[in-house]
């Protein structure tokens, strides 16, 4: 079934990308506010078996990220980087909820290492950025909360895994979990930039890596409605 939202979606991540390498601000006010409900109208219009209940949650999700995107299309205001986070942790809730009801549950062999990395992204913004360490920890466990429901090898179970990691291939299923591994990088770019980019020139192409690896986490993310 063809999916022109998606073809759609991509298309405004590129744009919203190279906005942000080349510092034209005005790319990313036009295409960048686009992104999430392109992948919106695709949930609505392709249905792939979801639920009244899990596609309610599915938009909200969604429509919270259109939220974070606009907020951070200015990702040097902290106090839009503070409220663009707490967009985002409502977007994360709300892909837990949906890791969660289609049976994911957390393992502590995946838990493990994002818990970690956790404490470590904590640790070194109380150290660098003490203003920014609550909201962004915060936020922070909610990101690992749904990366490790996400990374439940028991969402595609047909899927090989190695080192209990799932290896994705032609089911969207089991892309799930790089979706996620995306997500994680990308947030953390997002702390490394803050903390340490320093001419304009890495603060664009370090925010280019931020959109790009977050536009791919969302298209991975969002793809595998149905869990038959």
């Amino acid at each position: 079934m063809p999916r022109p939202f998606r073809a759609a979606f991509v298309a405004a991540a590129a744009v919203t990308v190279a906005g942000a390498a080349t510092g034209r601000d005005r790319w990313q006010w036009v295409a960048k506010p686009l992104m999430m409900p392109l992948l919106a109208a695709d949930a609505i219009h392709s249905g792939d078996g979801l639920s009244r209940t899990e596609r309610r949650v599915l938009l909200g999700s969604l429509a919270a990220a259109t939220v974070g995107d606009v907020l951070l299309i200015d990702p040097d205001d902290d106090r839009r980087l503070i409220a663009g986070a707490s967009a985002f942790a409502v977007m994360q809730t709300g892909y837990s909820v949906l890791w969660w009801r289609r049976g994911a549950r957390p393992r502590p062999d995946i838990a493990a290492p994002r818990v970690a990395a956790w404490l470590g992204a904590g640790a070194l913004l109380c150290t660098r950025a003490p203003q920014l360490a609550a909201p962004l920890t915060v936020y922070g466990a909610t990101l690992g909360t749904a990366a490790t429901l996400a990374s439940d090898p028991a969402l595609a179970p047909g899927a090989k895994t190695v080192a209990g990691t799932v290896i994705p291939n032609r089911d969207p299923r089991s892309r799930l979990a790089l979706g996620a591994l995306l997500f994680t990088l990308s947030d953390g770019l997002i702390v490394l930039r803050r903390l340490f980019a320093r001419t304009t020139r890495s603060r664009r192409s370090s925010e280019a890596v931020v959109l790009a690896t977050y536009a791919g986490a969302q298209y991975l993310l969002t793809a595998p409605t149905r869990f038959d």
